[in-house]
């Protein structure tokens, strides 16, 4: 006869993969997603599951907590590569309506919904994609983001409102590149007016920890505050295709040094992500384009 603890490791197993794609729903990133399942399976091999009906749910439980965790300690140093455009993990076991719709979802989650997904606050982005996108009540996520069931609600609606802009109706190619080359000109020529325009106003300005090193903010709020950073800077950037949409590369000899990349939703810029780490950078498909 199996051991409890030879028992649930297979029961664990059999809930992985389904534990990795809500993880990486909330943490965007494959590394971190590893790491929140890993970390799970400590805590529930500690806690043992004696009184446990659901063990899916509670699994669920309880990896949603590591991922809040993680979120906010993310968001007093956001400093995580992010793993936009690739696709995330397949869903399997309980609490998941349609896991052929999951796997849809996974292939389609591209570049900007996961920089506008970085933009919620994390109680957002949890009590989001665990409705929307798991389709668990806001009586279950109410007891995991410490709210109520009416709060958890109102979570998920402000972040609905703001993953549908992103979603549904985001610049066409030939757009993206407009914007940007009128970004780049108003940074370059210091219109604040004209920065100000072409931001959302409630943009983000994310930087990884090497920008930040290099003496960027890692993270900025509001157009007027972005616009002012902003405003007389990129002069030596150039406009580039970056894993196939439209962005800013400052380069010297060659080699890049920052990627800017853009979500652009509505006409109007509502994340800039700044990347400086080298080996990040070595990874990137991209290009210069004639401006």
């Amino acid at each position: 006869m199996k051991g409890n603890c030879e028992w649930l490791a297979e029961q664990f197993e059999t809930h992985r993969i389904h534990l990795r794609a809500v993880a990486y729903r909330m943490l965007g990133s494959h590394g971190d997603a590893n790491d929140a399942v890993q970390e799970t399976w400590l805590r529930v091999s500690r806690a043992g599951t004696s009184g446990v009906e659901n063990l899916g749910g509670w699994l669920t439980t309880i990896l949603t907590r590591v991922c809040l965790d993680m979120l906010r300690s993310q968001k007093s140093r956001p400093e995580k590569p992010l793993d936009a455009g690739q696709p995330g993990p397949g869903v399997n076991g309980e609490n998941v309506a349609n896991p052929e719709r999951e796997i849809l979802l996974a292939d389609s989650v591209g570049l900007a919904l996961h920089m506008v997904l970085e933009t919620l606050s994390p109680g957002e982005r949890v009590a989001f994609v665990l409705h929307d996108m798991f389709d668990l009540s806001f009586d279950e996520i109410a007891p995991i983001v410490g709210r109520s069931a009416t709060a958890a609600r109102q979570l998920a609606s402000r972040a609905r409102r703001r993953v549908q802009g992103a979603a549904g109706a985001p610049a066409d190619p030939s757009r993206q590149r407009e914007i940007v080359k009128a970004f780049l000109a108003a940074s370059r020529g210091g219109d604040f007016s004209a920065l100000l325009a072409l931001l959302d106003p409630d943009v983000v300005l994310r930087a990884d920890s090497v920008a930040v090193q290099m003496g960027a903010s890692a993270e900025i709020r509001g157009a007027p505050e972005v616009a002012k950073i902003l405003s007389g800077r990129a002069r030596a950037a150039q406009v580039a295709l970056i894993k196939g949409v439209t962005g800013l590369i400052w380069a010297q000899r060659g080699q890049p040094r920052v990627a800017f990349s853009f979500a652009i939703t509505n006409g109007k810029i509502v994340m800039i992500d700044l990347t400086a780490d080298p080996e990040r950078l070595r990874q990137l498909d991209w290009k210069i384009l004639k401006e």
